[in-house]
């Protein structure tokens, strides 16, 4: 009875050997047969019974080999069935035919608009600078002269990342005791403070970049967005030469006849301080809805550096003035473009990209 069973199964290890396959389905037969939930050596394990003991062990180590020489025996089938796959297709296929074209992806409109920005500063002198993204309070609040109380620091408009400063950060990364709490930076005039603590005047630059604030998101404010801020800080510069250089902009980016104004305003770091509009005019729906039907819109703000700042960050007053100002990109991406919801520019819709493909 013993010998049987091991013939049986030297009988199958001969016929598993022997076994062609030309075709996928072929080659799934045979894994089904030999290797499937059912497969024909699963029963012979159930043999073991009627082997005597002396040759339970020789048993169990041909039912084995059985199976290895199966799985080995599959393996080279598919291989053989696959280079055969291969060949039949690429003698389906005109090889010297052109290819499929390659479609053309396109620039982001927050990316047009931010290089066209940086492009009209830096042919009237303006060098960009960067800052990091995570910043320390001294840089983003107290360097600006944001007071201790102002709205701005508290938790509903800044996103804190850390109490304190992170292990590993030096003490010096926060200057003069301005605080020491990590966030997420709630504008680019924390690299104004930078390049003022690293640089002597003159000093010319447009800071552009991602910021953050903790806003409630919608079609027209998200709680991520980007702006581009610019300082310019000589000996007697004056408010002048600010409204030259922003109007010298304003025709560069919307046209040669595009007016401006300039209307009082406040910020803690400028002294005195004013929001420009630019003329959009009133002659339709859209424009009456955009201007809330004044026919000017508002763009950036803008002023004096206040003597306050430029003494925090190591800069005489007595000697140098300056003037600041910054815009927010997504807005100046909606006004180029006649984009309605500033959502659709974060959220990758390969359909709203598209329709940039030819801008450059």
């Amino acid at each position: 009875m013993a010998n049987e069973v091991f013939e049986r199964v030297e009988a199958l290890i001969q016929e598993i050997e022997s076994a062609t396959a030309t075709t996928p389905d072929a080659v799934e037969a045979f894994r089904i047969r030999y290797l499937g939930s059912k497969n024909v050596l699963k029963p012979l394990m159930g043999e073991m019974r009627n082997i005597p003991n002396e040759r339970k062990r020789d048993f169990g180590q041909l039912v084995n080999r059985a199976k290895q020489v199966a799985q080995e025996k599959l393996e080279a089938l598919q291989a053989a069935t696959a280079t055969q796959a291969g060949a039949d297709a690429g003698a389906k296929f005109d090889l010297t035919a052109p290819a499929e074209p390659m479609p053309l992806g396109s620039r982001h409109p927050i990316a047009l608009t931010m290089r066209r920005i940086i492009s009209i500063f830096e042919r009237i002198g303006f060098t960009v600078a960067e800052g990091p993204e995570v910043e320390d309070d001294w840089h983003n609040f107290s360097a600006m002269n944001t007071p201790e109380d102002h709205p701005a620091r508290d938790m509903q408009d800044t996103f804190y990342v850390a109490e304190g400063m992170p292990a590993g950060v030096p003490s010096s990364f926060a200057k003069n005791g301005g605080g020491t709490d990590m966030l997420l930076r709630t504008h680019t005039s924390s690299v104004q403070a930078r390049t003022m603590e690293s640089q002597a005047p003159p000093i010319r630059i447009i800071a552009p970049g991602r910021v953050y604030r903790n806003e409630t998101i919608s079609a027209r404010s998200h709680a991520q967005f980007h702006q581009v801020e610019g300082l310019y800080i000589a000996e007697k510069v004056s408010f002048a030469d600010m409204k030259a250089t922003l109007l010298h902009f304003a025709r560069e980016m919307y046209g040669d006849k595009t007016k401006i104004r300039l209307r009082p305003s406040y910020f803690p770091f400028t002294e005195p301080s004013a929001e420009m509009d630019i003329w959009w005019g009133l002659e339709s729906e859209h424009d009456y809805r955009i201007t809330k039907g004044t026919g000017w819109l508002e763009i950036m703000g803008c002023g004096m550096v206040d003597p306050q700042v430029l003494t925090n960050c190591g800069i005489d007053p007595e000697k140098y003035t300056g003037y600041a100002f910054g815009m927010g990109i997504e807005r100046q991406a909606m006004l180029l473009y006649n984009i309605t919801d500033i959502r659709l520019m974060f959220e990758n819709d390969v359909r709203f990209l598209k329709q940039f493909s030819g801008v450059l």
